[in-house]
């Protein structure tokens, strides 16, 4: 076990200075075998390096949240301006047309609801992602929950195990604990245990410092977009999270809860892949909305 009476806080990320190394567009990814690298490549475009994820998972704890009420009239004509969709099996089964033909992310734990206390998960079955062709599974990672942490710590890597033996990536995703602070501390603690334990990916929050988180993280960090916004304001977050380091981001409600959500995610995709400044994404939002 590690001394924890000298615990150091990292002050050297090398900031500025790109990954060594890594020939491959996605971030540690060089010496994984090629159907890891292959499912990889269909969510992080090869030509940027960048994903922009749907993500409309909200519903296996929150119910028929708004914006979701009926998939098949908000998220089916979103699809085609998204580069990876995440989303659970009963979702993806019942509502996703599978001629959509992009990649999935498939939520891969759960448990407990909004109506009782949170992050009490186990995974699904590993044969279930793979009958779904999926290109990612998404585990929840409870960092500072004092219950559940070495709970989600373990179907966080269980999740790694078995991804690996089908060449199926994980994505690490890294809840909020109730009385965590939101800064670069904590995220990049929860990122790097994330990546620590064989997370592919890792989706986590924006942050003041995020460019130390990004740089501390062996693997693709990608941002969630959180509680609604205004569509400036996520439009900036976008593009100072892609501007300190990150491989995209993962937006659910800034999108499908937005006041036009198909201008919003094409908004977002200019972004990440254009590096399109806010007030001219913002313009372009203004001009699909209008359409």
């Amino acid at each position: 076990m590690a001394d924890l009476d000298d615990l150091r806080e990292g002050n050297n990320f090398g900031l500025g200075i790109a990954t060594t190394g890594n020939r491959f567009h996605v971030k540690g990814a060089e010496h994984l075998p090629w159907g890891m690298k292959d499912r990889l490549s269909r969510i992080f475009n090869p030509k940027t390096g960048r994903t922009v994820m749907l993500a409309f998972d909200h519903g296996f704890i929150m119910g028929p949240t708004s914006g979701l009420e009926r998939i098949d009239l908000t998220i089916v004509p979103l699809i085609e301006y998204a580069d990876c969709l995440m989303c659970t099996r009963g979702i993806l089964r019942t509502m996703i047309p599978p001629s959509t033909n992009k990649p999935i992310c498939l939520r891969s734990d759960a448990g407990t609801s909004i109506l009782t206390e949170l992050n009490d998960n186990v995974l699904i079955d590993i044969e279930d992602a793979i009958r779904l062709n999926v290109s990612a599974m998404a585990v929840m990672l409870s960092i500072g929950d004092a219950a559940y942490e070495a709970k989600t710590i373990a179907n966080l890597y269980r999740a790694v195990d078995r991804g690996t033996r089908y060449g199926i990536p994980v994505m690490g995703v890294t809840a909020v604990g109730k009385d965590m602070v939101r800064d670069a501390r904590y995220f990049g603690l929860a990122s790097r245990i994330a990546a620590e334990n064989g997370a592919n990916i890792v989706k986590t929050y924006y942050c003041d410092g995020f460019e130390k988180v990004v740089a501390a993280c062996p693997v693709p960090v990608v941002i969630a977009g959180g509680k609604k916004l205004p569509e400036q304001e996520a439009l900036e977050l976008c593009y100072k999270a892609i501007s300190e380091g990150a491989s995209g981001v993962d937006m659910g409600r800034n999108v499908f809860q937005s006041e036009a959500p198909a201008a919003m995610i094409q908004a977002v995709h200019a972004v990440v892949h254009e590096n399109l400044k806010p007030e001219m994404a913002l313009e372009l939002f203004n001009e699909l909305k209008n359409k």
